[in-house]
Parts: C-alpha cells; structure tokens; sequence
C-alpha cells in the first residue's frame, strides 16, 4: 500500500473514527441499555474495547477497579478525561483482546460493549475472558450482530464489506448469542431487540449476563 494511503488510514483510524465512533454509540437511548447492562458488574472488571470510556459513568458501586483494552491509542486519547473523573480506578491498556495481558482466572467480571463485532477472532477472545475470569465470573455482553430475521441477515451479509472497511473492521452478521455460548458461557438472562429509530441491519441488539461452564 502506498505510504500516503497509510498515512491516511491511521489518521482515520486514530483521530477521525473514535469521533465518528462516539457520534454513533453516544445517544441516549444506547447510554440507557449500557445502564441496563452494566448493573450487574461488580469486583475487579476488564473491559474490552473500552474505546473512549462511555460505559464508565454506568458503572455500579460494586465495582473496585478495570482494566479497560482497546488496540487503538486514538481512543485512549479520548477516554483520558472520563478516565480521570472517574470514582473507579482504571488501567488504560493498549493492547488486543485476543491476548489479555491478565494472569489466570484474577477478576470478577469481564465487560464487551460493542466490541465483538470488530475483534479478529471472537473465539479466541472469549476464550482468554474465560480464561482470566475467576470460578464465579461473569460475562457482560452488550452487541449488535447477526439478526434472526433472514430477511435483515440476508442484507446484513450483504453489507457487510463495506461495513468492515467505514467502522474499522466491524461486522453486522456476527451471530453474538452463539459465539458466547461456543466458548464455554451460559446466559444466566439475555434479551434480542432491534434497537428503535436504527437502520435493521445495523440494530439488532444481544444484552445478557453469562457464567461459565464448569
């Protein structure tokens, strides 16, 4: 790739798509769901995609601390402010999620909010949140992906090309519920919507709370 093509893709990455990505995600009614979602974290927590800290003010009191992980350092650059107005203290990593710099089975809690859409190998992500997650742990989910209507999955797959390419590597058609449940969780409650005033292909929602299966 040319130079001044890459050039041009970190600035996007970097600068302009945590913007972009805060004007998407940032409505109220999405802050109401992380509300909705993140009232059962407690303990020690790792958040993965932390992206700009929009979930830290939804945080309950049960919550000591987070380690929050996101790839992309644009995005710390904007959670900086959140991060120091924060109650809770927070960790900024930059890293990935397919490897968690997090010794075995350490935390309470585990948090994904619009992020297994645009990891690389969503197997092995929940595998490593298993993997750090105490006997007692949770799993937090708060995703859009695959819907069970064909008619909006058969657009979504359609989509989903130019989708990866303006969002930075998210997909529509991830089937959220059953990768969670592949990796060795079991929802304790979970809940599929389309999200209202959203484009179908872009709004079917999965909330849930899962444990692991011992």
């Amino acid at each position: 790739m040319p130079a001044n093509i890459c050039r041009m893709a970190g600035f996007y990455e970097r600068l302009v798509f945590p913007w972009l990505n805060d004007k998407l995600a940032g409505g109220q009614e999405v802050a109401e769901l992380r509300a909705q979602a993140l009232r059962d974290a407690s303990g020690m927590v790792i958040e993965i995609g932390f992206g700009s800290g929009a979930n830290l003010e939804h945080y309950p009191p049960a919550v000591e601390s987070i380690v929050a992980i996101d790839p992309n350092p644009g995005m710390h650059d904007r959670a900086a402010p959140r991060v120091r107005a924060s109650r809770i203290p927070v960790t900024l990593l930059v890293g990935r999620a397919e490897t968690l710099p997090v010794p075995d089975a350490t935390l309470d809690t585990a948090v994904s909010t619009l992020t297994l859409c645009s990891v690389t190998d969503p197997p092995r992500v929940l595998s490593e949140l298993s993997r750090v997650l105490n006997d007692r742990g949770r799993l937090i989910v708060m995703e859009h992906g695959r819907a069970d209507d064909s008619s909006v999955s058969r657009w979504q797959d359609r989509l989903n090309g130019i989708q990866k390419v303006v969002a930075c590597g998210c997909h529509l058609n991830r089937p959220i519920q059953q990768l969670v449940e592949a990796a060795g969780f079991r929802f304790g409650s979970v809940r599929k919507f389309y999200l209202p005033k959203a484009p179908r292909t872009h709004a079917w929602f999965t909330i849930g709370v899962a444990s692991k299966i011992h």
